[in-house]
């Protein structure tokens, strides 16, 4: 005996037809012809269809900030867009004060304040120190003094006017000197390993501010000196802290080079001629 049961393939495209008819006349007003595998491709291709709709709106339109999950990012996005926004807004008012402050010190208009320096006392105390002194030691400290003239200066007894011992800004090389017939009114220094950023003189933080190439710049305002700081990775002072000389205002990183400047009542000069590196 044959079994003539249609297999399942036969009965997916067995061809069907659906049609409308008039009641009346019995003619066939709409028809459509077709098999189960149609309907089903059919069925697919339009659930597909939905889906890619579906999330083209929740990831192109504002229509996703109404699930849950996604109020959260809005918000946090919005907190750092504001953020972004004021600290742009600090930062161009620091590039104003920063502009105003160069400007003061090139026309010689920036106020000296009246802090005692600390490094006529360390001299006075050395010299105190050194006063009950045998013929062996009077001897070293000619050769030391005569050694060290460069980087020591001392009391002019007749003005009594205090003249400084100038610390180093940053224990590194000089890669670039001070050339100002070139437009190159300062001196560049760099470290190989992270190290502080010294204070050569005691003095008062008047400017810091944070520049666009992600490094910091800091002027300090010493009794007759003035020194001007740029490139720094991190500031440990801020505007009106007292440093004393040899205190750290900063970090530097072997990545950047430092940009010192040292000024003088308004006047730009050379810290190699001052500063022993």
């Amino acid at each position: 005996m044959v079994d003539n049961k249609p297999t399942f393939w036969q009965r997916i495209t067995r061809k069907y037809r659906l049609a409308i008819t008039d009641d009346h006349s019995l003619r066939p007003v709409w028809a459509v012809r077709g098999n189960w595998l149609i309907v089903l491709l059919f069925l697919i291709g339009m659930f597909l269809l939905t889906l890619v709709v579906m999330s083209a709106i929740i990831i192109y339109s504002p229509a996703r900030n109404l699930l849950p999950g996604y109020r959260e990012d809005v918000r946090q996005h919005l907190v750092e867009q504001s953020a972004r926004v004021d600290s742009l807004t600090q930062t161009l008012v620091l590039q104003q004060q920063y502009l105003q402050m160069l400007k003061q010190v090139v026309a010689g208009e920036a106020q000296t304040d009246t802090i005692q320096p600390l490094d006529s006392v360390q001299i006075v105390m050395r010299e105190q120190l050194l006063e009950a002194k045998n013929a062996a030691t009077e001897e070293f400290v000619a050769q030391y003094e005569e050694k060290e003239s460069e980087r020591f200066q001392l009391f002019d007894i007749q003005s009594a006017a205090p003249v400084y011992t100038l610390f180093r800004p940053l224990e590194g090389v000089v890669i670039e000197h001070y050339n100002a017939e070139q437009n190159h009114p300062y001196i560049t220094l760099r470290t190989a390993l992270d190290a502080p950023l010294t204070a050569v003189l005691s003095g008062v933080v008047v400017f810091t501010n944070y520049d666009l190439d992600n490094t910091y710049s800091i002027i300090v305002q010493h009794d007759a000196y003035l020194t001007v700081y740029r490139h720094a990775s991190a500031l440990l002072k801020q505007v009106g802290d007292v440093i004393q000389a040899g205190g750290t205002l900063g970090m530097a990183t072997s990545a950047n080079d430092i940009a010192f400047y040292l000024w003088h009542d308004g006047q730009c000069i050379n810290p190699e001629e001052l500063i022993a590196f």
